[in-house]
């Protein structure tokens, strides 16, 4: 009997260790459902009691898009123009995933509806944020055809950014002096070529996506795999003309949500492609993530991990919650060598509910506080932002689906 006291004991806290991780997903679902709601009905009201300032300049793109919050409290929204435009309906699609609730499907069919231009749109390489995060988890929820179009639409207007003779998409256009500005979000868009490749057999679309990711892990990491923010190429010959920042403290310092695009980008690509060097760069750069020593014990970062100021720099919440996805679909592909990743994600969220969560009813409807965008412009620094919201529910979902798969 006295062996078996501790080894039910060791069962019932398992067994309630357990019950409390699928509460902290159920509470967060379930006080994000308020927020979400009042952010639908800001937005709206928004529309409705000033028509001319939701309009954006380009024509008659409305401006309902939630974004972040302006220093004088009031809300700011977007149009579709915008490159953060698919997070919010993303979020809402989020919600209808976790409740199938048809409220929060109707909300997400309408506000995905508001981006219907943005798969033909050849101007920027965020065209797989706009869409995929829309249109591509509307399609995964209902199967609507019109969506898995938008998709592949949206892959062919990605692909025309991509120069075969850099093998690299192209992320903006002239700024700075750049000839060919490559930069490491434009991993998070590789997603949507892979999905329309997959919708089409358009073996093309990979080759693109592969040819980016391989180019990126050539020439934005350094040898102990942090990353560069900005590469520049040669379009003539593919060189490389500089290593640059732009939402960096500095062009060597490690700006921390860039290093969790890069792991979040190799840990897909290694999921859709099946190419163990994408599952080698993720588990190397998480490395390089977890061993920074200016890497808050709470698992939040500082906004850039070679910022000068620490402990007195603003954290950056978004970072943290792409971080926190990304390491339970990188714990998903790692079999029990995966349990760490899970551990370090599991005390990421806690930490962000526990001290970075919106009270619920406040900051028109926004889930997470203390996000930075673009703090060396002094762009929406400290406030929260919508793909942080975003990030935020869709690793509680990673981490619901990784405990159904322990069990």
């Amino acid at each position: 009997m006295k062996k078996i006291l501790p080894v039910l004991a060791s069962a019932l806290l398992l067994c309630a260790c357990g019950g409390q991780r699928q509460e902290l997903v159920r509470t967060n679902f379930e006080a994000a459902a308020a927020q979400l709601r009042l952010a639908i009905r800001t937005a709206d009201s928004l529309a409705a009691a000033r028509p001319d300032s939701v309009v954006a300049a380009q024509g008659d793109y409305p401006r309902l898009f939630p974004r972040s919050i302006r220093p004088d409290g009031s809300l700011f929204t977007v149009s579709s123009r915008d490159w953060t435009s698919g997070f919010f309906p993303g979020s809402l699609w989020y919600m209808y995933e976790y409740t199938g609730e048809a409220y929060w499907r109707e909300q997400a069919e309408r506000f995905t509806e508001l981006l219907h231009r943005e798969p033909f749109n050849t101007d920027t390489h965020d065209v797989g944020f706009m869409v995929n995060d829309s249109y591509g988890h509307g399609y995964r929820l209902t199967g609507n055809p019109a969506y898995r179009e938008a998709v592949v639409q949206a892959a062919r207007s990605l692909a025309t950014r991509f120069d075969p003779r850099v093998g690299c998409i192209r992320s903006w256009n002239a700024r700075r002096g750049w000839q060919y500005p490559v930069i490491i979000d434009n991993m998070m868009n590789l997603e949507l070529l892979l999905d329309a490749a997959r919708f089409t057999g358009d073996s093309t679309f990979v080759r693109i996506a592969c040819s980016h990711a391989d180019r990126t892990l050539q020439n934005h990491f350094r040898p102990d795999f942090s990353s560069y923010h900005v590469i520049d190429y040669d379009p003539a010959d593919g060189g490389v003309l500089h290593r640059n920042t732009h939402q960096g403290y500095a062009d060597a310092s490690s700006w921390a949500r860039g290093q969790a695009w890069g792991l979040y980008g190799y840990a897909f690509m290694y999921r859709k492609t099946g190419e163990r060097r994408y599952l080698e760069a993720a588990e190397r750069i998480a490395e390089r993530i977890r061993t920074f020593p200016t890497m808050p014990a709470d698992g939040i970062p500082y906004w850039d991990f070679d910022a000068p100021n620490i402990p007195d720099e603003p954290r950056d919440v978004s970072a943290a919650a792409v971080l926190a996805s990304a390491l339970y679909d990188l714990a998903s592909l790692t079999g029990e060598r995966g349990n760490a990743h899970k551990a370090w994600a599991d005390r990421i969220l806690e930490n962000l509910t526990a001290s970075y969560r919106a009270p619920r009813g406040t900051h028109h409807g926004f889930l997470l506080l203390h996000s930075v965008g673009n703090l060396p412009s002094g762009s929406e620094v400290d406030t929260p932002l919508n793909y942080a919201d975003y990030y935020f529910l869709e690793a509680l979902l990673r981490k619901q689906a990784c405990e159904r798969a322990d069990k």
